[in-house]
């Protein structure tokens, strides 16, 4: 029952901290002991899109930033 977690590149990292027109700090946190982050072998700063399904909208997408 785990989301499907993907690391973005830093191209896509960028592209969508100016699409959203917010900084990494304004983004919410994931913790480097996360065991996704482990086994993506994401690095403090990364961002993470999370995509969960959802009932009412189909799929739910979210972004972390790894601390």
């Amino acid at each position: 029952m785990v989301s499907t977690h993907v690391l973005l590149s830093k191209e896509e990292s960028d592209e969508l901290l100016n699409v959203l027109g917010v900084s990494r700090d304004d983004l919410p946190k994931i913790s480097t002991r996360d065991p996704m982050v482990k086994y993506l072998k994401a690095k403090r700063g990364d961002i993470v899109k999370l995509i969960r399904n959802s009932p009412t909208a189909g799929q739910a997408i979210g972004y972390r930033v790894v601390v």
